[in-house]
């Protein structure tokens, strides 16, 4: 069973309907599960992209085309200290600007565990619930 079948199973038997699913036709037969988690009343939109290397990745777009020359530094400093307390995901600022927190799981399609995935969703959601405000206020400071 592929890692995607697997998390499909996982999905079905838990009700869990929010994700769209994208099926990307690439030699890794990579699957992208597409949803929003809701934050301070944000839409963040999070994918899972599952496929046949060793990883599966997990993203979520903070905020988009937010930092720029006047708020760079805080926040780059500010997710550098976030990045040295957690293990489980890592923020950056992309080349636009937008802010984005990766977790990336390492499995392969016998080991591949949906559950670990829906937990580090879990950790992720209740992180951005804590954190968001703080990480805004300094984007929008400048």
């Amino acid at each position: 069973m592929t890692k995607a079948a697997k998390f499909d199973a996982f999905l079905a038997e838990n009700k869990i309907t929010c994700f769209a699913k994208e099926e990307v036709k690439n030699d890794l037969h990579t699957v992208v599960y597409r949803a929003h988690m809701e934050v301070s009343g944000q839409m963040l939109p999070t994918m899972v992209v599952a496929d046949d290397s060793i990883y599966t990745m997990i993203q979520v777009r903070v905020a988009a085309s937010v930092v720029n020359e006047g708020n760079k530094q805080a926040v780059l400093e500010h997710i550098n200290a976030m990045n040295g307390k957690y293990k489980v995901f890592k923020y950056y600022v992309a080349d636009n600007g937008d802010i984005c927190l990766d977790s990336c799981l390492t499995d392969t399609e016998e080991s591949f565990d949906p559950r670990l995935v829906h937990t580090v969703i879990d950790v992720i959601l209740r992180h951005l619930t804590e954190e968001y405000p703080n990480l805004m206020s300094l984007v929008w400071a400048k």
